[in-house]
């Protein structure tokens, strides 16, 4: 496999063309229309846990629909349960690997994430510090590589820092909330993604929110194109297909990395 590229640590605005957004309602009403939803024509699951984290400003509401279509094919899905994911990183990640660890801990197997957009952040971050619990990482739109977003995004996230440094004061670091910040979260992004957690990434050139480049590792065995809008990711019928596909395969592979007991 291809060398994982670098994080950048600075953070630049993305000329993307962030109208294109208003176009989500097309993903959503393309995937109800398709016997996918229903769980036809893709592999079944194996019972094993997929815990689903949601993008900046979001909560785990918006994704019930993936988390409800996850249990329809045959898996145990779970929200992350960070809460809202604007605040430290670091607070973020160990709210995701409580839930991680106790999805182990109640399936006996290694677990399955996938992140939309900075929740896949947190995702392969997570991964690259604790492989032992992870099985899989799919990312939608996620900008793993680097902070290169619209600049209403940016200023969105500034804010946030700014909130953030406020009410932890001096528990929080002064560069929280960017690229430069030396916390674990940032740190597992500068680590070599392990060999033995199976990862795919999804991403949409006409993605309005953030840099397509950031959201790829530049090799075409784990980054796949789709059609589509960067919010539309998580109702979108070409990434569920692929979800399916990619949760099989890594599951088949980690049942056979398991230890026998």
């Amino acid at each position: 496999m291809a060398a994982q590229p670098s994080f950048v640590k600075d953070q630049k605005p993305a000329a993307v063309p962030i109208w294109r957004e208003a176009l989500v309602g097309l993903d959503w009403l393309t995937l109800r229309g398709s016997p996918l939803l229903y769980g036809r024509g893709v592999p079944r699951g194996d019972g094993s846990a997929v815990v689903v984290i949601p993008g900046f400003l979001f909560s785990d509401w918006y994704l019930f629909e993936l988390r409800a279509w996850l249990i329809r094919i045959g898996y145990h899905a779970e929200p992350s349960r960070i809460g809202r994911n604007a605040d430290c990183p670091d607070v973020l990640s160990g709210r995701l690997l409580a839930t991680v660890e106790a999805a182990r801990a109640a399936t006996a197997r290694r677990v399955h994430l996938v992140g939309h957009s900075l929740g896949g952040t947190l995702a392969r971050s997570l991964a690259a510090r604790r492989p032992e619990l992870i099985a899989s990482v799919t990312t939608l739109g996620s900008p793993f590589r680097g902070i290169r977003a619209h600049r209403l995004v940016l200023r969105a996230s500034n804010r946030v820092r700014a909130a953030v440094i406020e009410r932890r004061g001096a528990f929080t670091r002064e560069a929280c909330f960017t690229g430069y910040c030396p916390c674990d979260t940032i740190a597992g992004l500068e680590r070599p993604f392990p060999a033995s957690v199976s990862q795919l990434a999804i991403y949409t050139r006409r993605d309005g929110i953030v840099d397509w480049h950031y959201c790829v590792n530049d090799d075409p065995r784990t980054d796949v194109e789709v059609g589509g809008t960067h919010l539309g990711l998580v109702v979108n019928a070409a990434v569920y297909r692929l979800v399916a596909a990619h949760l099989a395969g890594a599951g088949r592979e980690a049942v056979a990395a398991e230890p026998p007991r």
